[in-house]
């Protein structure tokens, strides 16, 4: 715990709104049995200022540091300290910048400071006080670790990969299932155009890749073989390899996975005649017809000169059999833990589940019309009175890819036309295709040799675990129903991210892409492979706090093994013991603090985040004892990732809000423990307000569930609150994007209206 905490005023964000000594003068007053050192900087948040710190650690002088400046968000180089507890209080963004008084009026500068400006203030040097004075330096003893990557799949994105992190220094394990490398790279003929002038397709260069990876000291391949099973955490894998000669279990430190795409079941394409007309194939099979350069008629083998490729889906879900498949994905294996939160709770697995559906083809359109274009030229390239005819209800053609389309459009024999093919019927020993509404003229009437249906990429996660973890929260990775299959996530910030921490995933696996950006993806999958196993051998955590030292820290002396930290953990995090004790795994910890949240016996903290520590940052700020004349007390809890900074953002952009509120920013909603709300309460707040991330389908919550949980259990608050005689409605969550900072302000305000028409807390006063 801190014993000689040092606080420092920066001038430059206070002056001349704030007076530095007037605050100075209220530390040493309430404070000046822990703190040491009080000074004032003209401007702090600099070289100077970090020195004139630094100075004062150095003599021994302090052992925390307490800056009073800017946000957090900002200046953050100037303020980290190797082996001393840090804190910083927001007094320009969320206490100047935003000020207005009751009746709305902003502060002025001219002017001397307003009593309930200054009180604002001191409430918010108050709450870092107490954060400080028991917290401590997070330590975590840290052990050399693996430095082995395991790149599962040989095909295009996996060589790639595995090539990446080779050429970075790190031993590389290339694990692919067939006897040969390529994956489905290996039956193009040529790939879309890679580089400039993005004109012409070419050859893939896969035989070259493969030599490469082949010569690379760094890399083991092993063909013939697949993961059965991953154990561990990142920095301390074992993987078990099943080959031709047995299992072998490996020891790796991070994993990539880049185990690509299997062909759509082409029962989904039955209406448009595969399957009854021989001579309607697939883009797949149409790719291997090229490759074996023989493109022709199934019927009789006789060359196929004109060949139309279907894009248009409308003949294949005339009744809106996509929105019905998505229906069906549902994810049963998340458990929402209802009931006693001192029972036992019986963690359900996640299992793995078929996903694959038709939506793969819609969503494989963005592939499906480049390389149709491909295969178009590839008629063409075949004899001078060919005709390739390419029907599409969107033609999705992303970046530099135009260029491609607009050199299709100039080609002779090139026939591009939006349209609704209805129907695909043998006639005259050819085939008839009928479109309608047609840019040709209406509905029209085509004669071909062959149809080119297209194949839909359904990702090798949508049929089976892949990676098969053994973790208590099963084999599976989560929300495969939210990305039908794909191992993708809604990681704006993160993209290659899964919620099991150390491995990432590439290609085709994650979305449904072509030969560059798979390309991309080995390299960002490799690079983030790279930057876990580096942190872990530090010690911390990965992302999104990045580089944070911090981990629970449990007391297992008090466990009731209720399973609720299990159950909740957002990244699998925790196992269970012989005992059914939880078993942390710190490596796949992302120090979201779900699990204190989760918590009803509050036996997790981390060093510099606990229960009982926030507890008493709860406790600081004054609450006015007669809500007409003090006005209401309202606690808001905002999340750090999007609604912390979206209120910065809104002071900055010269917003106001009521002085009414006091802010607490949290690591994620995930993290709140009941406790917090109800010492508030306790103590005569009026109202709490939740602000955090967006939740659901369209989750924008960094820790991916932090903020569906923390509205799950308000519903159990709201009960507590009811038995005690409080309105549950004093306790209301909001979704916060970070760009929806103009509405912030609105919020509140709507908030502390609905608490004035309530009136004051019961326990007012008390």
């Amino acid at each position: 715990m801190a014993e000689k905490i040092g606080v420092y005023f920066d001038k430059s964000c206070l002056s001349p709104v704030l007076d530095t000594e007037t605050l100075e003068e209220h530390v040493q007053t309430k404070w000046g049995d822990l703190c040491s050192v009080v000074k004032s900087a003209t401007v702090l948040a600099s070289d100077e200022g970090r020195k004139m710190i630094q100075a004062d650690i150095d003599a021994g002088e302090i052992d925390a540091v307490l800056v009073c400046g800017s946000s957090p968000r900002y200046d953050w180089e100037f303020f980290t300290f190797d082996g001393v507890l840090t804190e910083r209080v927001n007094l320009r963004e969320q206490c100047i910048l935003c000020y207005q008084d009751a009746d709305g009026t902003p502060v002025d500068l001219d002017e001397e400071a307003p009593e309930e400006l200054v009180g604002i203030a001191k409430d918010y040097i108050n709450m870092g006080m107490a954060k400080l004075k028991t917290g401590k330096v997070p330590h975590l003893d840290v052990e050399e670790l693996n430095r082995t990557i395991l790149v599962l799949g040989g095909g295009w994105t996996g060589l790639n990969a595995a090539l990446n992190t080779a050429k970075a220094g790190y031993d590389t394990i290339l694990v692919e299932r067939e006897a040969e490398l390529g994956g489905a790279a290996k039956n193009f003929y040529k790939t879309v155009p890679l580089a400039h002038p993005y004109t012409e397709a070419h050859d893939t260069g896969l035989d070259k890749l493969i030599a490469e990876v082949e010569g690379n000291e760094r890399i083991k391949v092993m063909k013939s073989s697949e993961l059965t099973k991953l154990k561990g955490q990142p920095g301390q894998y074992t993987a078990t390899i099943k080959t031709g000669s047995g299992e072998e279990a490996v020891s790796v430190g991070s994993v990539v996975m880049a185990t690509g795409w299997k062909p759509q079941n082409t029962k989904y394409l039955k209406p448009l005649g595969y399957g009854a007309i021989k001579n309607v194939v697939t883009s797949r099979e149409f790719e291997i017809m090229a490759k074996e350069g023989n493109i022709a008629k199934p019927s009789d083998g006789s060359p196929a000169k004109k060949v139309a490729f279907i894009l248009d889906l409308s003949a294949l879900d005339p009744g809106g059999r996509i929105y019905k498949d998505l229906a069906e994905c549902e994810l049963s294996a998340e458990v929402e833990g209802e009931g006693d939160p001192h029972s036992e709770v019986e963690v359900e697995v996640i299992e793995q589940k078929d996903w694959e559906g038709y939506q793969h083809l819609p969503m494989t359109n963005s592939v499906s019309s480049v390389v149709a274009l491909k295969q178009a030229n590839y008629v063409l390239e075949k004899s001078d009175d060919s005709i390739a005819y390419v029907f599409y209800d969107s033609m999705v053609v992303q970046g530099v890819y135009e260029k491609y389309y607009k050199s299709a459009q100039d080609k002779p024999g090139m026939m591009l036309s939006k349209g609704r093919v209805t129907a695909v019927e043998e006639a005259d020993g050819g085939l008839v295709v009928k479109v309608s509404d047609s840019l040709f003229g209406g509905d029209i009437e085509v004669a071909v040799d062959m149809v080119v249906l297209p194949t839909g990429i359904v990702p090798t996660s949508a049929k089976e675990a892949v990676v098969h973890f053994d973790y208590r929260q099963g084999p599976a990775f989560p929300d495969l129903a939210l990305f039908e299959g794909f191992t993708d996530s809604n990681y704006i910030c993160f993209p290659y991210e899964t919620r099991r921490t150390g491995v990432y995933a590439a290609g085709a696996v994650r979305q449904p892409m072509l030969m560059d950006y798979a390309t991309e993806d080995a390299a960002g999958a490799a690079l983030k492979a790279i930057q876990c196993l580096e942190s872990v051998n530090r010690g911390v955590s990965v992302h999104p706090r990045s580089g944070d030292p911090s981990y629970p820290v449990f007391n297992f002396v008090r466990c009731t093994q209720c399973k609720r930290c299990t159950e909740e953990c957002p990244f699998g995090a925790l196992d269970d013991d012989e005992k059914g004790t939880p078993l942390p795994n710190f490596n796949r910890c992302r120090r979201c603090g779900t699990c204190m949240g989760a918590c009803p016996e509050r036996v997790i903290s981390f060093d510099n985040y606990g229960i009982g520590m926030m507890s008493d940052v709860v406790r600081q700020y004054n609450v006015p004892d007669d809500i007409n004349e003090g006005g209401p007390r309202i606690l808001i809890m905002a999340c750090e990732n999007d609604a912390y900074p979206a209120l910065d953002m809104a002071a900055i952009r010269g917003k106001h809000w009521s002085p009414f509120v006091r802010i607490m920013p949290v690591r994620c909603l995930g993290s709140v423990n009941a406790i917090w709300i109800k010492d508030a309460m306790s103590r005569g707040t009026d109202g709490v307000m939740l602000l955090g991330c967006k939740y659901g389908d369209d989750y924008q919550c960094h820790f991916v569930k932090g903020s569906e949980i923390c509205n799950r259990r308000k519903e159990n608050i709201a009960e507590t609150l009811n038995q005690l005689g409080i309105e549950p409605e004093r306790v209301e969550q909001y979704e916060v994007a970070i760009d929806e900072y103009d509405k912030v302000p609105e919020l509140i305000d709507q908030f502390i209206k609905d608490v004035l028409r309530m009136g004051p807390n019961p326990f007012k006063g008390y």
